[in-house]
């Protein structure tokens, strides 16, 4: 057993524990929900594609999110549904696909902090700049913010992974649905502080700066609506920024609820369907938070519902 377990590269996922009447049910609620994330998102990437109204900073940038979304949800749900329909014994990953999968998990969750923070940014520009928007937010400018918020993710990242694949295994059995950073370094029967240590500072230095610019950029929009008798600029701020908020909001809601339920393994079950949500709510909301928003958006598909309509 012991030359099984040392550093083996068949590994078991615990996988979603649901009661046998409600497996097709909670099955259908997660096959729906990924089918929708797809769709919608694809579908916002297409409009911004080939509408050259949307081709705005906000919405090029929103893009990023878009992207993320479906390669975070791809990796991790269809995994999910395939395991909820085996028993826990068949629920087999290689180690390599376990990795690349937690890869793409922390790499999902981090560029999401990336992205809102440099569209945050979009927005304090937009509105405390008005003037000087097309200059500062130009094309190389959304190039340059695009590879930074992919760029330190994916460093950022790679560094958690890299420290964890270092560790010898001598246990298999992943106890979450899918794979994560801190499910392969336990792992491990080796010291996993130095992986705690950066794992910690890890979060704290991504949701400050996140939490940071967020409150920096809304605390300067504030005052200079409070300052400025426009109210065109006034409502434009509220309309953008509320959007912007609300999708930032949900994610860090989603967030924290699988952080404090790791405080409380009586309720790990809970945690575990926190860490499913965690990927498919944010995804599923923000297509139809920025759809219901976005006046160009609502215009393209009424002129497409339209045209539709006139050709029957």
């Amino acid at each position: 057993m012991e030359n099984y377990t040392y550093n083996s590269f068949t590994l078991q996922l615990e996988g979603l524990n649901v009661p046998k009447e409600y497996m097709y049910p909670a099955f259908l609620f997660f096959f729906f929900s990924y089918l929708f994330i797809i769709v919608a998102n694809v579908s916002i990437l297409v409009l911004i594609f080939i509408d050259k109204n949307l081709h705005q900073p906000m919405y090029l940038l929103f893009c990023n999110l878009s992207v993320s979304d479906i390669i975070g949800s791809t990796r991790i749900v269809p995994r999910l549904l395939s395991d909820m329909l085996r028993p826990p014994s068949e629920r087999l990953i290689s180690y390599y696909e376990c990795v690349v999968q937690a890869f793409v998990s922390h790499l999902f969750g981090t560029t999401a902090h990336t992205v809102l923070m440099i569209m945050a940014f979009d927005r304090y520009v937009a509105i405390c700049n008005p003037l000087r928007y097309s200059a500062i937010m130009s094309n190389k400018m959304l190039i340059k913010l695009t590879v930074s918020a992919w760029g330190v993710a994916f460093v950022l990242v790679g560094i958690l992974l890299g420290l964890t694949i270092r560790l010898n295994r001598c246990r298999t059995l992943i106890m979450n649905p899918y794979c994560d950073n801190a499910s392969l370094f336990k792992l491990s029967c080796e010291s996993v502080f130095i992986n705690n240590v950066y794992g910690l500072t890890f979060t704290v230095v991504l949701l400050t700066s996140s939490i940071g610019s967020i409150v920096l950029t809304y605390t300067k929009i504030t005052v200079v609506c409070l300052t400025s008798k426009n109210k065109s600029l006034n409502s434009k701020a509220l309309k953008t920024c509320s959007t912007h908020l609300v999708v930032y909001l949900i994610m860090i809601f989603s967030g924290s609820t699988i952080i404090t339920l790791h405080r409380f393994p009586q309720y790990s079950d809970y945690r575990k369907l926190s860490a499913i949500l965690f990927v498919i709510v944010p995804g599923s909301l923000n297509p139809i938070i920025y759809g219901i928003q976005s006046k160009e958006i609502q215009k393209f598909l009424f002129e497409i519902f339209r045209s539709k309509k006139c050709l029957k």
